[in-house]
């Protein structure tokens, strides 16, 4: 008996995505079916080329042919992705990027930096096209994290305005206050100065298409913060802290502030930074020195998820004044942890952009 394509769509609607819950004929994930005798096709598209599911989720289309179907179906599932947003990016400049993140933390000296530098290389490596804007315009560090101190953006007519074009590194879109500034030298500029100088690197940079566009915050919630919060449409925001009791309590007030109703962002989760301490020759060993389960605690007060532990590691500092961060070292712990926040952080981005407008940003 031929297969029909209705066979097909009718087994595939017993297979879930597993972060969004629901079968992915409902979602409307699966595209060109075609059949030919015993052979069918489809395509399969994500909701991020960084999806950390894809093996799993092309796997269960195969088995639910061969079971629902016909156990000797040949299957071929070519897996894509699309990557959807929440929310409408009016301004022009960012017409093409789907997904922007603050990173934040309620203090300085936890390693937000070094953080969303790994995490953008990661997206990066898993095939996301990334953007990074260095919003920490006091202490720009992203130059030096990425090998660029001597880069320079340029100006590119394009639809006859003269636009900012990022400079890249590591496959990641970048831009810093650091690029327009000696390293060298104190920037000494009041609030409203340095919130304009800020804006240009969205207004008046051309950015492309992005799937994912990270801001690398300053500590803190000050007029940065807010006036970006207003002035671009974030779909989330990413908390760093360390275990430490000082360090979450800063943190509380960072998730506070993205939650108050005049700012409105949705947290999407919380990164531990420095979670414990794993010496070069004993790589197995953990040594909690800022305390344990800090970051939980605050992710079970605010009801949202640790999303990954990053380990004091030595090299992980090392590899950021080098300029070659640490995810890059590929099978390290280090960077598997950084990996593994990355996949992490993608999958809450598909589910904040699953739910209704409304509900999304009530959370």
């Amino acid at each position: 008996m031929s297969i029909t394509k209705e066979q097909v769509i009718d087994a595939l609607k017993y297979v879930d995505d597993p972060d969004l819950k629901k079968d992915l004929i409902t979602l409307g994930m699966v595209k060109d079916v075609e059949v030919d005798g015993k052979n069918v096709s489809f395509t399969v598209v994500l909701t991020t080329p960084a999806c950390p599911m894809k093996d799993m989720i092309q796997k269960a289309c195969e088995n639910a042919i061969l079971h629902f179907v016909d156990k000797e179906a040949i299957v071929k599932v070519n897996m894509t992705a699309n990557v959807p947003t929440q929310k409408k990016n009016d301004a022009s400049s960012l017409s093409g990027v789907k997904n922007i993140v603050a990173i934040a933390s309620g203090k300085g000296g936890v390693g937000k930096s070094t953080i969303t530098a790994n995490l953008a290389i990661a997206l990066a490596k898993m095939g996301a096209k990334v953007g990074l804007v260095d919003a920490d315009v006091y202490g720009p560090s992203m130059p030096m994290m990425f090998d660029a101190l001597h880069e320079r953006p340029y100006v590119k007519e394009i639809d006859g305005k003269n636009m900012i074009i990022p400079v890249e590194s590591y496959g990641v879109k970048l831009l810093s206050i650091g690029f327009f500034a000696d390293m060298a030298q104190a920037v000494a500029w009041r609030g409203p100065i340095a919130t304009r100088a800020l804006q240009q690197l969205f207004s008046d940079a051309y950015w492309g298409e992005l799937d994912y566009m990270l801001i690398d915050l300053p500590p803190g919630t000050g007029d940065i913060h807010i006036s970006l919060t207003t002035a671009v449409p974030l779909t989330g925001a990413l908390i760093v802290t360390t275990p430490q009791q000082v360090a979450i309590a800063d943190a509380r007030k960072g998730m506070a502030f993205f939650r108050n109703q005049h700012v409105n962002v949705p947290v999407l989760g919380i990164a531990e930074n420095m979670s414990w301490f794993t010496p070069a020759e004993l790589p197995e060993n953990k040594y909690y020195i800022f305390g344990e389960g800090g970051a939980q605690q605050l992710a079970d007060e605010f009801d949202v998820p640790v999303l990954g532990q990053i380990p004091l590691v030595q090299s992980i500092r090392e590899a950021a004044d080098a300029g070659r961060p640490a995810v890059l070292q590929d099978t390290t712990p280090q960077a598997i942890a950084f990996m593994d926040l990355a996949a992490n952080l993608v999958r809450q981005i598909a589910i904040q952009n699953s739910r209704p407008k409304e509900a999304a940003v009530s959370q």
